[in-house]
């Protein structure tokens, strides 16, 4: 039994315990109750833990603080979504404890869980049962006092393993929500994980085998007929994008010509696979949203026939080594000098929407929302870009409002979130900014108290079977919320738009802009105007492009 941990041994147990989530990464999204498309917990956390695996890779740790120092820096600025923020909470709170240890114990090692639970407590401002807190809080309990049984780490990290896991199953209980929908609190689920990898690579177990990147950009022809090779050659390229470019329309027309399509995107560059017949066309629409640096193309059918034959299939490996190293430079964000006292940063996803923030008056645009929720870092990479003494964020999501906090103390710009939830609400918020205020904290408060009077109506559509709120939900029915609320479900748009359009009457609305998303039609936008304008005769009804994924319409309702 492991009764002593250093560096290197800190750092085995995280990459394992990375590995670990990165593997039932799907399994914990299927644990989500809401059935709405989002940046799943399960994905958010594998994504948190990753940036804290990859930086571990890059360095050799002597010492246990310095293990968990990395640890816990990569992790705050990896943070995405609130689940991710609290794990890194958690990381924290452990660095906090074991700093300028060579070593730990099983008794330090309990310490420094309950720190860790300390932390993201104090983090959160209504901290509620049922969660991940409360799986770890119990966890490190146990902990505690397993290390006065027996000063062993990994008996300490078996015991709070085996306490979380009962609290765990009880979670169901705690939240009447889950319990509705029979499963155990996602979070929870994701944080055991980890704690399980970390307990496994203790015991010498062989770190899983997890290679994401090339199974998304590589054809796994061991599991495929010729007949299934739909198009022919498997095209990667990396492009460095100009600045304010959205790449949204080259998404909707590489998913014209081709299959298997993915893209990776940041803020300086972006990476497509695709299977297509035409390479070379996918190529030239690519470099008008910036330049391309570097391609591969790999013939699908002959590898599938060497393959066959018994022979080494032909690819581009040396490439592949070039773009893994390219993946995982970072490069020290650049700071903008303060050429004003305030500035303002908001986060979307959606060209027409980016244009809306912009024209009243924001100076940088995180791309993110739902279904991706942009990294801590990713933040405050435009944090740092905007001209201001004062950075006012938007985060236009409730689950990128943890995120967007981290920023504050980790610049020299003074950070203020306004803790918007929807574009709506962001939109309205900017609309009130009082430019010629003295106190910066005053004006954050009148715009978030303005964003409080607009009622957001969003449709979309259900990712995941579920019986949410009264309605049985089945996958890919449509779906329309209000004020993040489930408001009604059918197999069609029409009668949800008419039933939205009621309420905007009933909330005697005398404003409603509609932003229509990218899978829908300008005519079909139109009708949406025409269905809301008949409903609310008195109000003043717009429709705008928003070109935003999965939500078909954002509705603004003032």
């Amino acid at each position: 039994m492991t009764d002593r941990i250093s560096g290197s041994v800190f750092k085995q147990m995280v990459l394992f315990g990375a590995a670990c989530i990165t593997l039932e990464r799907e399994a914990i999204n299927d644990l989500n109750v809401f059935p709405v498309p989002d940046g799943d917990t399960g994905t958010n956390m594998s994504l948190t833990i990753q940036t804290a695996a990859n930086e571990l890779k890059k360095n050799q740790p002597v010492t246990v603080s310095d293990a968990a120092s990395i640890t816990a820096s990569a992790l705050l600025r990896g943070a995405r979504g609130n689940s991710g923020v609290i794990l890194s909470l958690l990381f924290r709170g452990v660095s906090k404890y074991l700093k300028g240890e060579e070593e730990a114990d099983g008794v330090q090692l309990a310490g420094a869980l309950k720190e860790g639970v300390t932390t993201a407590y104090s983090a959160v401002m209504k901290p509620a049962e049922g969660t991940v807190l409360t799986v770890s809080r119990l966890a490190a309990d146990r902990a505690a006092e397993a290390a006065e049984e027996c000063n062993s780490v990994e008996y300490v990290l078996q015991e709070a393993i085996r306490k979380g896991l009962e609290t765990l199953d009880e979670t169901i209980e705690m939240n009447p929500v889950l319990k509705k929908a029979g499963v155990v609190d996602a979070g929870g689920k994701g944080y055991l994980v980890i704690l399980d990898g970390m307990l496994r690579a203790l015991r010498g177990e062989e770190i899983p085998d997890v290679s994401e990147e090339k199974a998304e950009s590589k054809a796994d022809f061991s599991a495929l007929s010729e007949e299934e090779i739909t198009f022919t050659f498997d095209t990667v390229f990396i492009v460095r994008k100009w600045e304010n470019t959205s790449i949204e329309p080259l998404r909707a027309y590489l998913s014209t010509i081709g299959d298997c399509l993915v893209i990776g995107e940041d803020d300086e560059a972006f990476k497509v696979h695709v299977h297509t017949d035409i390479p070379g066309v996918a190529l030239t629409e690519a470099q008008k949203y910036g330049t391309l640096e570097l391609a591969k193309i790999e013939n699908m059918r002959t590898q599938y026939e060497a393959v066959a034959a018994g022979r080494k299939a032909q690819s581009t490996d040396d490439l592949d080594e070039i773009e893994r190293e390219l993946e995982s430079m970072e490069e020290e964000p650049a700071t903008a000098p303060a050429e004003k006292r305030y500035g303002f940063l908001a986060v979307c996803a959606g060209e027409g929407l980016a244009t809306a923030f912009r024209d009243l008056g924001v100076d940088r645009i995180v791309s993110g929302g739902q279904t991706m929720n942009p990294s801590t870092e990713a933040i405050l990479q435009e944090v740092n870009r905007t001209p201001s003494e004062v950075v006012f964020i938007l985060p236009n999501n409730k689950n990128i409002i943890m995120a967007a906090q981290q920023c504050v103390g980790l610049t020299e710009k003074q950070v203020i979130v306004v803790p918007t939830a929807t574009v709506p609400q962001g939109i309205t918020a900017m609309m009130n900014a009082d430019l010629e205020g003295d106190d910066p904290q005053a004006i954050a408060d009148a715009m978030a108290q303005a964003a409080q009077a607009v009622t957001t109506a969003q449709v979309t559509y259900a990712a995941r079977n579920s019986d949410f709120d009264g309605f049985a939900i089945n996958e890919g029915d449509y779906l329309a919320l209000e004020d993040g609320k489930l408001f009604g479900t059918d197999r069609s748009i029409e009668p949800l738009l008419s039933k939205l359009a009621e309420d905007a009457k009933a909330r005697d609305a005398e404003f409603v802009t509609i932003f229509y998303g990218e899978d829908v039609t300008e005519e079909d936008a139109q009708k949406a105007e025409a269905v809301f304008a008949a409903a609310c005769p008195d109000a003043e009804v717009s429709v705008l492009a928003g070109g935003q994924p999965v939500y078909y319409y954002i509705v603004s309702i003032e």
